[in-house]
């Protein structure tokens, strides 16, 4: 059997579809699964041994050049066409990954109206399925699978498929510059956010602080800086704290390979923690407007949501009158002796 599945996007929710992938493979060894995705996350659908081919599409792209907008959708048909699929399953929900599952002239299976993020998609697949908006995203995605695929909903813990991957890398030869900065014991830290959640992220002087602690300790901070909005709050934490270490725009592989080699990660709700979660590395994760993701990494993750009284409250822009001037409440209420607390119980739980 032939499968097309479509989770176009974002990093944390291709992340949250590897362990349904899993599950696949172990039940329904025999299926076959091309992947269509955005292309700045077709690297992590690569990476997963049981896609035979991750296909990018990007519609992001498609905005900037309307024009060219037919004649790349008629290429994707003709492609998916030639593919001869024999079932199209739809995990994501939304109208633009529902409208390219027709493309594909298979059946189409998808969440129901009540399940999905846009439920009008739901008129476009030929089976739709339930599932509990209360479960955690990588549950839900395991549920939906199991679902359409007719297969028994597995008990085990979610499977990322990656840590071999992991061993790979961490045996492989960074390229000489990376090396200095991974040349002694250090901690990960994913400071930013998408412009859209800023209010997701940690205080800088929250961060200078938590390094003070780390570099008593003999631990570097590894911060990653791919833009210059990253570069500036990374200079900002620099200040006075000679153990922060500034990384340069990196490919997502060679991002996860220098994240291979990390005592542990610190970092908010956002894509990259979860790809630290998914590798296997021990981790906190930082939780102020968004509720914490209940989902996997066993004892090897600690999540912390913000004691602040009006977190979680789900909002992209904070409407306390502090947020006028720059602070962000719930943020601010994540202690960093706190989130040094449960950073060190990991690295000594695990001999690290």
């Amino acid at each position: 059997m032939k499968l097309l599945l479509l989770r176009l996007s974002s990093l944390g929710d291709v992340l949250h579809t590897l362990p349904a992938m899993s599950d696949l493979a172990v039940h329904c060894p025999d299926v076959e699964v091309d992947w269509l995705v955005e292309p700045a996350f077709a690297p992590v659908v690569a990476w997963h041994p049981n896609v035979k081919n991750a296909m990018p599409f990007s519609l992001r792209a498609l905005k900037q050049t309307p024009l060219t907008f037919p004649a790349e959708l008629r290429q994707l048909r003709n492609t998916l066409l030639a593919n001869h699929y024999d079932a199209v399953l739809d995990s994501q929900g939304l109208y633009k990954s529902a409208l390219l599952s027709r493309l594909a002239g298979a059946p189409v299976s998808g969440l129901a109206a009540d399940s999905a993020r846009e439920p009008g998609a739901s008129r476009l697949y030929q089976q739709r399925f339930t599932v509990p908006w209360s479960s955690p995203a990588i549950a839900r995605n395991r549920q939906l699978f199991a679902a359409a695929l007719k297969y028994p909903l597995p008990d085990t813990l979610p499977d990322f498929a990656l840590a071999p991957l992991r061993r790979q890398w961490q045996d492989q030869s960074l390229a000489d510059p990376l090396l200095q900065w991974v040349s002694r014991p250090f901690v990960i830290g994913f400071h930013a956010t998408s412009a859209a959640w800023k209010t997701k992220e940690w205080p800088e002087r929250h961060w200078r602080a938590l390094a003070s602690r780390m570099r008593v300790n003999g631990l570097n901070l590894v911060l990653p800086a791919a833009d210059e909005r990253e570069r500036l709050r990374v200079a900002s934490i620099q200040s006075g704290a000679d153990n922060v270490i500034a990384l340069p725009r990196l490919n997502l592989e060679t991002l996860a390979m220098v994240m291979s080699r990390a005592q542990a990660f610190v970092g908010m709700d956002t894509g990259l923690s979860y790809l630290g979660s998914a590798l296997g590395l021990a981790g906190v994760t930082l939780y102020g407007p968004t509720a914490v993701e209940q989902a996997h990494g066993g004892a090897q993750q600690i999540n912390l949501q913000s004691p602040q009284s009006c977190a979680p409250c789900g909002k992209t822009r904070c409407p306390l009158p502090e947020a006028q001037n720059g602070r962000i409440l719930c943020q601010e209420a994540l202690d960093p002796d706190r989130v040094w607390a449960a950073l060190s119980s990991l690295l000594e739980s695990s001999d690290l």
